[in-house]
């Protein structure tokens, strides 16, 4: 039986686990093993991914006892095997058990500390003053502040948690995954209904910063085992998810090209040492000329495969990089691709910019676009299906939650 020279671990199940499985068979002609807490219809019926269902996958012991025994069972069938997270939990576990794990597998994660100073938001906008980045005008709300709180800016605000994972296991009545609030009334009842729940760490209060979804970028990185920046992509949204529990998360991104925003953004992460995959979203703000960061993530975003359909394939640079250890200089992205999450009727009929809808016509047109669960090489019929399902009901999802910005 013939060994390969890898394989692919991928840790998730949803449609960002199907975006890297598709990258890595579109270059390598292979086909991924994924480990899941369960199976989502995004990677089943596939012929490019194994999905391996676990249950409580999320807890370290489970997890770390299940990559050991699956990289027992995989050892004999390829050289190395790479690990690959579709999610930020999974990126953190990954992390803080890399010195058990890395007997095993090829581990592109930065270490422990550094995580700490990136992933919760308190701690990441101190870094960011420390290297310039811009951001928005942040408060800090905690649990014991929450009643006495005077705001250093005007309504309308934005709420997040810093702390996304706990925020993500906790359930309340009306949870989003970020609001933007107009009132101090409206503000005080978010509060508690949040703090009422299991959540009980700092919460991220910033101002609003106007403007549409177009007003968006989205930076994907990719940086070697040498702490150098080999890759960097910007795509600019056209419509992001209006889902509650899906808000912010992008549906349609065309390529941009900034070279101060890959300059800043490249010295930043070689600075600071960075290895991997990373993920930046920032807004243009109209008002002083700046583009400001919400956050970063410490893999490909949810939307990547942007990347990829662009013609900058992200398998490509990982493996170069960790199998072969090729060092690769720089490439920063161009190119005239629209990337879907949703049909294209939607992009046509919501997105507000003339010039970008415009665009994105042209592009469709010229069959410059690309869906990442539609890949002619793993299409059957139950995939047809349930792709179709799943694209045609944000239909209704708009019709009943797209609101137009002022």
């Amino acid at each position: 039986m013939k060994k390969y020279d890898f394989l692919p671990i991928i840790l998730g199940s949803d449609v960002n686990a199907y975006g890297m499985a598709r990258s890595f068979h579109e270059q390598y002609g292979i086909k991924s093993y994924a480990i899941a807490r369960q199976r989502l219809f995004t990677t089943d019926n596939s012929k490019i991914i194994t999905v391996d269902v676990c249950d409580n996958f999320n807890h370290a012991d489970i997890f770390i006892d299940k990559l050991i025994s699956v990289a027992e069972e995989l050892k004999s069938k390829a050289e190395k095997l790479i690990l690959v997270a579709s999610s930020d939990a999974y990126a953190e576990l990954i992390i803080r058990n890399k010195s058990v794990l890395n007997k095993y597998y090829v581990i592109p994660f930065i270490d422990e500390d550094l995580m700490n100073d990136l992933i919760f938001k308190e701690n990441f906008y101190k870094t960011c003053e420390k290297y310039n980045l811009d951001y928005p005008n942040t408060f800090i709300c905690t649990i014991d502040n929450k009643d006495s709180i005077a705001l250093p800016f005007e309504y309308p605000v934005v709420i997040k948690p810093s702390d996304s994972l706990l925020y993500f296991e906790c359930s309340f009545e009306g949870k989003k995954k970020a609001y933007v609030v107009q009132t101090k009334e409206e503000f005080t009842d978010i509060i508690n209904r949040i703090y009422s729940s299991a959540y009980n760490k700092n919460l991220i209060i910033q101002e609003y910063i106007p403007g549409d979804d177009t007003q968006m970028r989205v930076l994907n990185c990719y940086s070697g085992i040498d702490g150098k920046v080999k890759m960097m992509c910007l795509g600019r949204p056209l419509l992001e998810d209006y889902t509650p529990s899906l808000i912010g998360n992008y549906t349609a991104i065309i390529n941009d090209y900034n070279v101060d925003i890959f300059d800043k953004y490249r010295r930043f992460l070689e600075d600071i040492g960075y290895v991997g995959f990373a993920n930046f979203d920032m807004k243009y703000d109209i008002r002083d000329g700046k583009f400001k960061v919400f956050e970063i993530n410490l893999r490909q975003g949810r939307s990547s495969y942007f990347v990829t359909g662009s013609g900058y394939n992200l398998a490509k640079y990982l493996v170069e990089d960790c199998i072969y250890n090729r060092s690769n200089e720089l490439v920063l992205a161009k190119g005239e691709h629209l990337w879907l999450g949703v049909p294209k009727g939607i992009v046509l009929k919501y997105t507000e910019d003339d010039k970008l809808r415009n665009s994105a016509r042209k592009l469709i047109n010229e069959g410059k676009y690309s869906y990442t669960l539609q890949y002619k090489k793993d299409l059957n019929f139950k995939r047809l299906i349930k792709n179709f399902r799943y694209y045609f009901d944000y239909y209704g999802r708009y019709n009943k939650y797209f609101k137009k910005i002022d």
